[in-house]
């Protein structure tokens, strides 16, 4: 993949790719000057091609913005890491737990200092803290890690549930990102079977990471757990964003809704403008 500058852009096209423009080889292809919308056909849900340099580098760019890139990833992983460590010398629960809140407040700071979004950080912060006062409560070191391995279960769950019943929990969150909105439910019929196989894919991956996280919960020591659940961090989210990736370059490409609000707008302040003038020239 691309590397994200600060403004959440792609720096270039990933040419790793497969090289098909969304939708098929055999999709209709916008008339010169024609722009997206008049190109798409809202009966049978598909939307003009683009180039798939392009559909790479809009999807990296969106699931970057959706899942925080590597620094989110870094924010989610690292606490666990220096708890688990720490822990693993001196098995000191309250030293183990407040030195990774106060290194998860600190990213937290920096992300502040330098005016980026919070929204991946919070999380992060906010797992940690529950996490290490519940295991200091309980005097159990393992429950430091239960309140992570719980969402990533419930999130596992939501995934499944969400793409059997033919509303993708992916769509929802992609959805916006990509100023498409719920459009892929009924105007993109392609859109929505990449977004329902990405989410069968997300959450059949946490659901086997969860698969091997409660068993030792329950049956080894927290230093066995916390370390496999550190090995277990990213891997298996960049294998999801990974599929991700693949189903969504070769989906088709999104309905803009929103320059379509705009356009429709725009036309109305129009013919507004010139039923006037013919007013007043009448």
């Amino acid at each position: 993949m691309t590397s994200i500058d600060n403004t959440g852009r792609p720096s270039g096209a990933d040419p790793s790719g497969d090289g098909h423009a969304p939708g098929g080889s055999g999709g209709p292809r916008p008339a010169p000057g024609a722009t997206r919308h008049e190109a798409a056909s809202p009966e049978v849900g598909t939307a003009p091609q683009e180039t798939g340099e392009e559909a790479r580098a809009v999807t990296e760019a969106a699931l970057f913005e959706a899942f925080g890139g590597v620094r989110g990833m870094v924010e989610t992983t690292v606490p666990g890491l220096v708890f688990v460590a720490i822990y693993t010398v001196d098995h000191d629960i309250k030293t183990s737990g407040l030195a990774a809140l106060a290194l998860s407040v600190v990213m937290g700071l920096a992300r502040l200092a330098r005016k980026d979004t919070l929204k991946h950080a919070f999380g992060g912060i906010f797992g940690v803290a529950f996490g290490a006062v519940f295991a200091m409560m309980s005097g159990n070191a393992k429950n430091f890690y239960l309140p992570g391995m719980l969402y990533t279960l419930g999130l596992a769950i939501a995934y499944i549930a969400t793409a059997a019943a033919g509303v993708p929990l992916l769509g929802l969150i992609l959805g916006p990102i990509f100023k498409e909105n719920l459009s892929w439910r009924k105007r993109n019929p392609g859109r929505l079977r990449a977004y329902t196989r990405a989410s069968w894919a997300w959450g059949l991956i946490l659901l086997a990471k969860s698969a091997i996280l409660f068993p030792l919960y329950w049956w080894g020591n927290a230093t066995q757990l916390g370390w496999v659940k550190v090995a277990l961090g990213i891997p298996p989210f960049l294998l999801s964003v990974y599929l991700t990736w693949i189903i969504l370059v070769k989906a088709p490409a999104p309905i803009d809704v929103i320059a379509e609000m705009e356009a429709a707008e725009k036309a109305e302040r129009e013919q507004k403008a010139v039923d006037e003038q013919r007013t007043l020239s009448g």
